[in-house]
């Protein structure tokens, strides 16, 4: 006869690992159940295989970056923060370096020293691991959860538990196993689901400017998302071109708000300033005096002085400025376009990338509906939830991972003070 546990965790990512693990340092008898053949498979892939562990950011900072309530999770950072997790990482063998930003990273530049040092301190932890092993339903008697039911290759079990902790991650990288299960438990628990969304995800354009400047990335640049022709909101940096659209880390923190206003059927376009260090009247000055020193070379010569290579022929397609004019031929207004179009190089926004490419889930269970000081939820008895699936993400960063880790910290914690061992 199956044994009965403290706590089950289903899922074993970032939040199944850190709440797993807690809950064995704790004294409970753990089972954590992974429908992978692994754990922490999108904790792999992160940060392109680096693992964005982390932000040092500090708290009012921090929650600067968490849409759309940062404020539910003051519990939850209070009792595990940044420090904690790159504490806890240290001590098991991974050790940390803060780099541009704030980001926390393994200093190894590996995603699986991460990873083995979360299951070195899981197994200390005495925790029961199972991979293959899918939850297809929670069991809830009375308004309680007492268990899960089970699919794996030995045929369906009924497990029992004091606890369950629902940590399955949202549906973005659904190869990852985030497939959405857990929206579906949530929902047979009686909660709201706020509709999942893709976040921190490429933007797709129309047009094939893009896919002509595929493979370019852009330093200190400025990227800008007009709504129905109003400016709305800006970030600096870096950014790239796909064969779709945009990419790259400032259109990836745009992407949520993108997204949200693609739903809602208004007209997105993004401008570009690729000379945001000048303003108009100093960069129509360079424009001018560069003009003027090389007179007699062509149009698509001079702009490679500006832009690199691949953008002359878009930018000069774009303005409408032949490229085999002078510099003496060049008129007050061609030079007018050209500086308007580096000051913001538009594309028009048609939609995103499906959510196997998108990094994070916006959307999850409604957390109105969950105690921020447990985790627990408010209509069933003992049952928690974790990490992505709940309706909180955050700009990139490292900011979601830490996301996970304090929230599955403090659900452990609760199911431990729930079951009486501490």
């Amino acid at each position: 006869m199956e044994k009965s546990y403290d706590v089950i965790v289903v899922g074993a990512g970032a939040a199944g690992l850190v709440a797993a693990g807690r809950a064995g340092e704790l004294g409970g008898k753990v089972l954590l159940l992974e429908k992978m053949e692994r754990a922490g498979r999108k904790i792999l892939i992160s940060g392109k295989g680096r693992c964005n562990i982390t932000n040092d950011a500090p708290l009012d900072g921090f929650l600067q970056h968490i849409h759309p309530d940062s404020g539910f999770l003051t519990p939850a950072f209070a009792a595990f923060f940044s420090h904690d997790i790159v504490r806890l990482l240290n001590d098991h063998g991974c050790a940390t370096v803060v780099e541009r930003g704030g980001r926390v990273f393994p200093v190894s530049n590996k995603s699986a020293d991460v990873v083995g040092a979360l299951l070195r301190w899981v197994h200390a932890n005495r925790v029961d691991i199972r991979y293959g092993h899918k939850v297809e339903s929670l069991v809830i008697r009375e308004g309680e959860v007492t268990g899960v039911k089970v699919r794996s290759r030995f045929g369906r079990q009924e497990i029992h538990a004091k606890q369950v902790i629902c940590c399955t991650g949202g549906i973005s990288y659904p190869a990852t196993g985030s497939d959405g299960d857990g929206y579906r438990f949530a929902a047979a628990a009686g909660h709201g689901i706020e509709t999942p969304r893709q976040a921190l995800v490429p933007m797709e354009t129309a047009g094939d400017f893009a896919r002509r400047l595929r493979r370019l990335n852009l330093k200190n640049v400025r990227a800008a998302v007009w709504v129905d022709g109003i400016r709305e909101r800006e970030e600096f940096g870096e950014m790239s071109f796909t064969d779709t659209g945009l990419a790259g880390p400032i259109i990836l923190t745009l992407s949520r708000f993108m997204v949200d206003q693609l739903r809602m059927n208004h007209r997105v376009e993004v401008a570009v300033d690729l000379k945001p260090a000048l303003n108009e009247t100093k960069l129509d000055n360079r424009l001018q005096r560069d003009l003027a020193e090389f007179s007699t070379s062509r149009m698509d010569q001079i702009v490679r002085k500006w832009l690199p290579a691949p953008l002359v022929p878009v930018m000069l397609e774009q303005t409408g400025v032949k490229g085999n004019l002078l510099g003496t031929q060049v008129s007050s207004e061609d030079r007018r376009k050209f500086l308007l179009a580096m000051k913001g190089l538009r594309f028009v926004i048609t939609g995103c990338r499906p959510f196997k490419e998108a990094i994070i889930t916006a959307g999850g269970v409604i957390t109105s509906e969950i105690d921020p000081d447990t985790m627990e939820s408010n209509f069933v008895r003992n049952l928690h939830f974790a990490g992505e699936v709940l309706d909180l993400d955050a700009d990139t960063g490292g900011f979601n991972l830490q996301i996970a880790f304090s929230t599955g910290w403090l659900a452990a914690e609760a199911c431990m003070k729930g079951a009486g061992l501490v």
